[in-house]
């Protein structure tokens, strides 16, 4: 796994796109999360725009009990809900899968309460990541 600021990106070599996106939907299920949205960026483009692109999903994640405590310390944190987590088709096949780091995520709020949330949301997102 890999980190870079604002997420953690894991490659899963040379997995099918479709298999990944239900392997990462598994293991999101294991951290108690659901996926609520999922966002094909590729078939979007193609409708709106005509133009072709990569595989590329957007998953949208909750975990209700994570969520409700962070909504119940700061109600716009919905802004920033759900956790997104993406997988997508690299230049040479291979299938990626990145997640946002909730802590980074949650800085822009400026509420110390939410520190706690976002260290336990980070926590099972990090064993998501780890467990693909």
């Amino acid at each position: 796994m890999t980190e870079t600021t604002y997420g953690y990106t894991k490659n899963l070599g040379n997995v099918a796109f479709d298999e990944a996106v239900e392997k990462v939907g598994a293991a999101l299920k294991e951290e108690g999360f659901g996926v609520l949205t999922e966002i094909d960026v590729k078939n979007t483009l193609k409708k709106k725009l005509d133009v072709d692109f990569r595989q590329y999903k957007i998953l949208g994640a909750c975990n209700p009990p994570l969520a409700h405590r962070a909504l119940s310390t700061e109600l716009p944190i919905g802004l920033l809900l759900p956790c997104n987590v993406i997988v997508f088709e690299e230049d040479d096949s291979t299938v990626t899968v990145s997640i946002a780091n909730p802590r980074e995520m949650f800085k822009v709020v400026e509420n110390p309460a939410l520190a706690d949330i976002a260290g336990d949301v980070d926590a099972h997102l990090q064993r998501v990541a780890a467990s693909l």
